[in-house]
């Protein structure tokens, strides 16, 4: 039986290892930098003068502004020299190949080299991206880019502190507008707290495998572990769904796209959670090994790969930082409480005698 029941493993992992390589991607969702949290708290407070059909709202932490213009007029986002940078409009969204906002502001870091021809003086030579009436772009005045906070956060690091005022031209034919929003610190919480409270959780979840010897505890034990693990599946799935909704995704199509394209890993250990949980309730053979296979890549992928909330003061959820932290705490506990527990069941069946063992 245990024989049976190690070969059945093999396979299990042998498929796991070969979706590893087959679908391993690099995180490249959102604005392909997006950070999974950020002790900056970017806000828009208004666009000034007011215009109906314009609006404008950070995404993914304060990574990036959005500016979706349903006017019917073409709107436009000047850049750090004055020069025409974006145009979003009826015929969709061009960003200007001379200007050097349109280099820069390509990754968080800022640090793209400039081509010969970005000139901000020069005429602009608009490049149609994007067919829609939506942009999303990385803005060096809304964010801050230094490695070190501010003096006054680093003197009183306890301490919310407001780090500046932003504004950004915008241009409504030959009307000016702009964008006006605050940059404050938040102080972050405490990561250890966090992490003291998932692991206490996962040894909980994890003492479950020691209740293997008895048939009939062990039977209740291993439905409490599927439940377990739909759950922690659940989560992991609502998770990634919830960062590409802050991110600005637009209907079923384009949250599947983003979860495709930079989310699959989170996806996919949610859907087998939500597997193995129910492999695990149907009590199939092999399900001790498919449980802690299961709440291995839960807590690695969809855990650990989303822990940066424990430490940061903003989430890239559309939820409250301490929801998203809860969250997050649900499917490490769950993980790693069903890795524990499996691999104990796993040992005490190693350690039982089959009948044919007891008869000899």
């Amino acid at each position: 039986m245990i024989r049976t029941l190690l070969a059945r493993a093999g396979l299990v992992a042998t498929a796991a290892c070969a979706v590893t390589l087959l679908t391993a991607a690099p995180a490249a969702a959102h604005g392909a930098d997006a950070p999974d949290g950020s002790d900056y708290r970017t806000r828009v407070t208004d666009v000034t003068p007011a215009r109906p059909g314009l609006e404008v709202r950070v995404i993914e932490a304060g990574a990036r502004l959005e500016l979706t213009n349903r006017t019917g007029r073409p709107i436009e986002v000047i850049g750090y020299s004055g020069e025409p940078y974006l145009r979003v409009g009826p015929d969709g969204v061009y960003e200007n190949t001379r200007s050097p906002a349109t280099y820069l502001n390509r990754t968080l870091a800022g640090d793209t080299t400039l081509p010969a021809d970005a000139d901000p003086a020069a005429p602009p030579s608009w490049r149609r991206v994007d067919d829609g009436s939506t942009v999303r772009w990385h803005d060096q005045r809304a964010l801050w880019q230094e490695s070190a906070p501010p003096a006054a956060v680093r003197a009183a690091p306890d301490r919310e502190h407001r780090v500046r005022d932003w504004t950004i031209p915008l241009r409504d034919g030959a009307e000016p507008a702009r964008i006006s929003g605050t940059l404050d610190w938040v102080p972050p919480p405490d990561a250890y707290t966090w992490w003291t409270v998932t692991i206490v959780g996962a040894l909980a979840v994890g003492a479950l495998g020691l209740l293997a010897a008895a048939a009939p505890a062990g039977t209740r034990a291993l439905a409490a572990l599927g439940v377990l693990l739909i759950v922690g599946g659940t989560v992991a799935v609502v998770y990634p769904v919830g960062r590409e909704l802050d991110a600005g995704a637009q209907g079923v199509g384009g949250v599947l796209l983003g979860l495709l394209g930079g989310q699959l890993w989170s996806l996919l250990t949610g859907l087998g959670a939500l597997a193995a949980g129910a492999y695990a309730l149907a009590r199939r053979p092999a399900a001790d090994f498919t449980v802690a296979l299961a709440g291995a890549c839960l807590a690695l992928f969809a855990g650990v790969g989303n822990a940066a909330v424990f430490a940061r003061s903003v989430a890239p959820v559309p939820w409250p930082p301490e929801i998203a932290r809860v969250l997050v705490a649900v499917v490490l506990v769950t993980g790693a409480g069903a890795t524990a527990a499996g691999a104990l069941r796993l040992h005490a069946a190693s350690r039982t005698p089959t009948p044919t063992e007891t008869r000899t």
